[in-house]
């Protein structure tokens, strides 16, 4: 077994490549689905939060308020393929496709042409409040000061210090 499994901290591993966190600010693989929050490119003052199922590539695409985005109609919008062009550049093709369950060459365009193919569904209920909340906080954490001082919501376990009787 490799040192870093028998360890209690949690391997990070480096983006496949260096991204812009304009467009597509937050991208996760997670839940059975690659799922992210989307910049609208023509108000600067709203997002999507945006998702595709593995394996059934079912697809969903709203703001942040729960309205559905225009574009997603009968397939995938363009920020749906945003976020799977930035999924790629965060985690690499292969994991991407291999996390959604894409039979396709390694790139970001034959990732989204294989799942379009198939003709998915749209699953409106799963673009969540959820996402977006992680997201949010995700912001905050890169708002604190660098410390190396233990953040208390992330103290997972009490403290076991034995108290005197």
């Amino acid at each position: 077994m490799p040192e870093w499994e028998r360890s209690s901290v949690a391997r990070v591993l480096a983006p496949a490549r260096p991204r812009k966190l304009a467009k597509v600010p937050f991208v996760e693989l997670a839940d059975g689905r690659l799922q992210g929050v989307v910049s609208s490119g023509s108000d600067i003052g709203r997002v999507y939060v945006s998702s595709i199922a593995a394996g059934t590539y079912a697809y969903a695409c709203s703001t942040n308020n729960n309205r559905p985005c225009g574009g997603a109609r009968g397939s995938f919008c363009n920020h749906l393929r945003a976020l799977v062009t930035e999924a790629v550049l965060q985690y690499g093709a292969e994991r991407v496709a291999r996390y959604l369950r894409v039979d396709a060459e390694p790139d970001a365009g034959a990732l989204t042409a294989t799942m379009t193919g198939t003709n998915p569904a749209p699953d409106p209920g799963k673009a969540s409040a959820a996402v977006f909340s992680r997201f949010l906080r995700h912001l905050a954490y890169l708002e604190l000061a660098p410390t190396t001082a233990p953040l208390p919501e992330m103290q997972w376990f009490p403290p076991t210090r034995a108290e005197a009787a």
